[in-house]
C-alpha cells in the first residue's frame, strides 16, 4: 500500500500539481482513533494508511480524484455512512441498496459513491471497492482492495500525459479484470 501511495504522490505532484495542493493534510493516528470511537467503527490498516497520507480534498475543490469522484475527508465518510445506514428499511427498502459496511471514500457530489466494503458483501472479499449509484440498482465490485485500486490509478497516470487530464477521467479500462456487477432487487424482509 505504501509503495502505491508513494507512486501516487509523485504522479500527482508531476501531472496534477494544483490538485495535489488541494488535498488536505494527513490525519494523525490519534484523530483517526477519536473518529473510530465516535462512530463506533474499527478501520482496516489500508484505509487508515490512506488517511494518514491525506485527509481527502478541500471542500472548495471539485476536481475528480478518480472516476468523476472526489476524495472525501474521513469524518465526512463516517458521517455519510451513518446517515445512509439510518435510511435502511425506510428510504432504502431493497436489500443492499445501501449496506452499513460500506464507507463512501470517493463521492461524485450527487449522492453516488465508490465505497470501501468492510464486510465483503456479494463476494466475501473484505476491503473490496464497490460502486454505489443512488438511482440505479447495479452494485459493481471494481477492485479487490484499495491497494489494487491505487495501483490501477497509478497505471493510468503512467500512461497519461498531463495535458490529457480533464474534469472527468476514469480508470475503468484498468479495472475491467476485476469488475463484477450485482443487481439488487430483493425487498428487505421485516
Amino acid at each position: 500500500m505504501k509503495a502505491e501511495i508513494d507512486k501516487l504522490t509523485s504522479h500527482l505532484k508531476e501531472k496534477r500539481s494544483e490538485y495535489y495542493t488541494a488535498l488536505q493534510p494527513p490525519l494523525s493516528e490519534q484523530k483517526i482513533a477519536e473518529l473510530e470511537e465516535q462512530y463506533k467503527i474499527s478501520l482496516p490498516a489500508d484505509l487508515k494508511e490512506l488517511y494518514l497520507w491525506k485527509n481527502g480534498q478541500r471542500e472548495d475543490c471539485y476536481e475528480a480524484f478518480v472516476n468523476n469522484a472526489m476524495f472525501q475527508p474521513l469524518e465526512l465518510v463516517l458521517s455519510d455512512n451513518h446517515e445512509l445506514t439510518e435510511m435502511i428499511g425506510y428510504d432504502f427498502t431493497i436489500e443492499n441498496w445501501w449496506n452499513e459496511h460500506w464507507l463512501p471514500i470517493f463521492s461524485n457530489g450527487g449522492g453516488s459513491h465508490i465505497c470501501y466494503d468492510l464486510k465483503g458483501i456479494f463476494t466475501g472479499e473484505k476491503g473490496q471497492l464497490i460502486e454505489y449509484w443512488k438511482s440505479d440498482d447495479d452494485r459493481s465490485v471494481i477492485a479487490p482492495g484499495l491497494s489494487d485500486f491505487l495501483h490501477s490509478l497509478n497505471q493510468y497516470y503512467e500512461k497519461t500525459a498531463p495535458h490529457d487530464f480533464d474534469d472527468y477521467f476514469d480508470i475503468n479500462e484498468y479495472i475491467t479484470a476485476w469488475e463484477k456487477e450485482f443487481i439488487v432487487a430483493t425487498p428487505i424482509r421485516k
